[in-house]
C-alpha cells in the first residue's frame, strides 16, 4: 500500500500537491480518467482556468479567486507531471527557469542597474530583454513567439504592438477609423456577393482594424469584450425579470417588447450614480 502521509498533510504545501498529481496519473493505482489524459487533450483546460480566474478578479469574487489560482496551479502541476513522466522536464524545472526569467529581466530589483526608471523606460528595457531571449531562440521575424493558441483578438493586439515596434503602424487614430470604413463597404460587398469564404476573410480584416483601433486608444480589446459580454449578460437578465413579472418568456415576447425593455433598463442603468 503507497504511504498516504504526505497525501493528507494540510501543511505540506506544494508537495503535497505535487504528489496528489504523481498519484492521479499512476498507471497502476491512479484514476483511470487523468491517466488517460496529455497535452492537447488538457490544454483547453488551461485556457478555462485562465478565464475564469480573469472572471473572478472582474467580479471581485475574492473568496472564489482563492479556488480559481488553485485550479489553475493545478494546471501547471499537470502538464509538469507528463512532462516528467515523458522525460521532457519536472515542475522544478519549471520553477527555476520561471525565477531565473524573473531574475534576468528585472536588473533593476536584483542587479547593479538604477530602480530610478519611469514605468515607460522599464517597459523598453523589458521589450529589449524578451527580443534577446527570441533571438537566442533564433526568432528573427518581429511576430515571432506570439502564441498562435492565444485568443483570436487578443493575438491580434500582440501582433499589432510588435509590428508597431519596427515602424509598421499608423501615426493616429485618423487613418484606422478610414481603414474601418474601408473594410466595412468590403464586408457590404461581400455579403452581397453571397460568398461565405469572402464574407469570412473581410469580417475578420474589420475585426483586426477594429483592434486596432482600440491599441491606439489604449483600449485592450479581450477586456473591453468580456466587459461588452458582461453588461448584455446583465441586461438581458433584466429583460427576462420583466418579463416573467408579466408571466411572459421571452421565446412569446415580440422583438419590439423586449427592444423597448432593453431601452429602459439601459437608461435605468445610466441614470444611477
Amino acid at each position: 500500500m503507497p504511504d498516504d502521509t504526505l497525501i493528507h498533510d494540510q501543511t505540506a504545501g506544494i508537495e503535497r500537491l505535487l504528489e496528489i498529481m504523481r498519484r492521479l496519473r499512476d498507471p497502476e493505482t491512479g484514476c483511470p480518467w487523468d491517466i488517460e489524459q496529455d497535452f492537447a487533450t488538457i490544454a483547453p483546460y488551461t485556457i478555462e482556468e485562465a478565464y475564469e480566474v480573469a472572471d473572478a478578479i472582474e467580479r471581485g469574487a475574492w473568496d472564489e479567486l482563492k479556488g480559481e489560482l488553485g485550479d489553475l496551479l493545478f494546471q501547471s502541476v499537470f502538464h509538469a507531471q507528463m512532462a516528467t513522466e515523458a522525460g521532457h522536464f519536472t515542475f522544478q524545472d519549471v520553477v527555476r527557469t520561471m525565477s531565473d526569467k524573473m531574475v534576468d529581466r528585472h536588473p533593476h530589483v536584483f542587479g547593479d542597474e538604477t530602480r530610478d526608471k519611469s514605468a515607460e523606460q522599464q517597459t523598453r528595457d523589458w521589450e529589449a530583454i524578451k527580443a534577446a531571449e527570441r533571438a537566442e531562440k533564433a526568432q528573427q521575424g518581429a511576430l515571432d513567439g506570439v502564441a498562435l493558441g492565444l485568443p483570436a483578438l487578443l493575438r491580434a493586439f500582440k501582433l499589432q504592438k510588435r509590428a508597431a515596434r519596427v515602424g509598421f503602424d499608423w501615426g493616429d487614430v485618423g487613418p484606422v477609423l478610414d481603414k474601418i470604413a474601408e473594410e466595412t463597404r468590403e464586408l457590404v460587398e461581400a455579403r452581397d456577393s453571397l460568398d461565405a469564404d469572402a464574407i469570412e476573410d473581410e469580417f475578420g480584416d474589420l475585426l483586426f482594424v477594429l483592434v486596432n483601433l482600440g491599441r491606439h486608444l489604449g483600449v485592450e480589446p479581450e477586456a473591453a469584450l468580456r466587459r461588452t459580454n458582461a453588461k448584455f449578460t446583465r441586461r438581458f437578465a433584466q429583460i427576462e425579470a420583466h418579463l416573467a413579472a408579466k408571466g411572459k418568456t421571452p421565446e412569446d415576447s415580440t422583438l419590439e417588447e423586449m427592444d423597448a425593455l432593453w431601452n429602459q433598463v439601459k437608461a435605468q442603468e445610466k441614470t444611477r450614480p
